[in-house]
């Protein structure tokens, strides 16, 4: 019964274009479809992510501000040695 209904309404539908209004209202609600099915996928992928513990957490932030601190000692040693240098060439 109900696939008899689309079929005649897809036959009355065939010959006529839906106007601008009935387009532009069925994008709407695919665009808002769209964004409601992008969050859902979201959040199962979330669900399936292997959340480290705690443990494992303050080594990883441990060894990142460590590695931080290192690169910020050589930048700024290359830094002050480019400076003495330019100093050095301009004082001549």
């Amino acid at each position: 019964m109900a696939g008899e209904k689309k079929t005649v309404a897809k036959a009355g539908a065939k010959g006529k274009k839906p106007n601008f209004f009935v387009r532009f209202g069925r994008g709407f609600v695919n665009f808002f479809v769209k964004i409601g099915l992008a969050f859902k996928n979201m959040w199962h992928e979330l669900k399936k992510v292997t959340w480290p513990t705690r443990e494992k957490l303050v080594n990883y932030t441990i060894i990142v501000v460590v590695m931080m601190i290192f690169l910020m000692v050589i930048i700024g040693l290359l830094d002050m040695g480019a400076s003495s240098l330019v100093k050095l060439i301009m004082s001549n």
